[in-house]
């Protein structure tokens, strides 16, 4: 079976024979494919398909179990890692917007222009002044 097509039916493999079958189509590859910019791209495709039927592993779990080389170079782990650098600058600006509340409040913000000042609902900032110890709440 030609090395893409196995690669394709990696997909649908259970995890005991995925195991075994990602083994020898990554050494297939490496060996079979003398085009680099296409085994690269099969190797990827590889290791995206092996990232999504173990999620339960870790990045170096994966490529000990494999032998693959760094993990982190593939564009699934860099758009994954971008992924979560976003999403933890989203949160970090969420809390630092929350933080505010107490203070916008106790400078004599109302609710409603608390909230519109931060980008919050009504509903987000009274939460969080319900969260507040007693002295904080404005």
């Amino acid at each position: 079976m030609p090395v893409g097509i196995a690669t394709i039916k990696l997909v649908v493999d259970n995890e005991d024979t995925a195991i075994t079958t990602a083994r020898q189509l990554i050494n297939r590859t490496q060996q079979e494919i003398n085009i680099e910019p296409q085994r690269q791209q099969l190797l990827e495709l590889i290791e995206t398909i092996l990232v999504y039927k173990f999620p339960s592993m870790s990045r170096e779990e994966i490529e000990g179990m494999f032998g693959l080389s760094d993990l982190k170079q593939t564009r699934v782990y860099q758009e994954g890692k971008q992924e979560g650098k976003q999403e933890g600058k989203q949160e970090g600006a969420r809390e630092e917007k929350l933080r505010l509340i107490p203070l916008l409040l106790r400078l004599g913000l109302s609710f409603e222009q608390t909230a519109k000042e931060l980008g919050l609902s009504l509903e987000e900032v009274q939460q969080e002044i319900q969260k507040q110890p007693p002295s904080q709440n404005a």
